[in-house]
């Protein structure tokens, strides 16, 4: 399997967030946004350049011991590669050398195979925000990961 390398992004890799942002989601944070969160430090982006190039990247916050999945995203050529996979276990990885408690996310309803990737990481569904998608009103499911309960990076079962 693919070794992927991980990286820190910052406010220089933005554009390639911004185009990964219109291929992969129906509706986009702005570059204001990325701009003043990695400001702020509110969250940071991990990536995967492939040639270069960024093909996938995970968005997160980590406050008062609490994690939250803000944004992930593969470029569509390149997704059920793994890359989504080496992203999430990155988080993890850091979350747990930061004594993180609690991960949270959320997800739509129909991203079944999102919903495969965060169940074999550990996550729990803990809750449904019902017409949360401004596009089309679709749920969102809510998922919580307890780190305590959760003693690896890796996910309970190989894919």
């Amino acid at each position: 399997m693919q070794t992927w390398n991980c990286e820190l992004l910052g406010p220089d890799d933005i554009t390639g967030v911004i185009n990964l942002e219109r291929m992969c989601f129906r509706t986009n944070w702005t570059r204001d946004q990325f701009l003043l969160g990695l400001q702020r430090r509110a969250f940071r982006i991990l990536g995967i350049r492939m040639r270069g190039v960024l093909v996938s990247y995970v968005a997160f916050s980590v406050i008062a011991q609490e994690m939250e999945i803000m944004n992930i995203a593969a470029h569509p050529f390149h997704r059920r590669k793994g890359l989504a996979k080496c992203l999430l276990a990155e988080v993890l990885r850091i979350c747990r050398e930061e004594n993180v408690l609690q991960g949270f996310l959320e997800v739509r309803r129909s991203n079944t195979g999102a919903i495969d990737l965060y169940e074999k990481f550990g996550f729990m569904q803990v809750g449904t925000r019902k017409e949360y998608y401004p596009d089309n009103k679709e749920d969102a499911l809510l998922f919580r990961l307890d780190f305590n309960d959760s003693p690896d990076n890796e996910p309970a079962q190989a894919t």
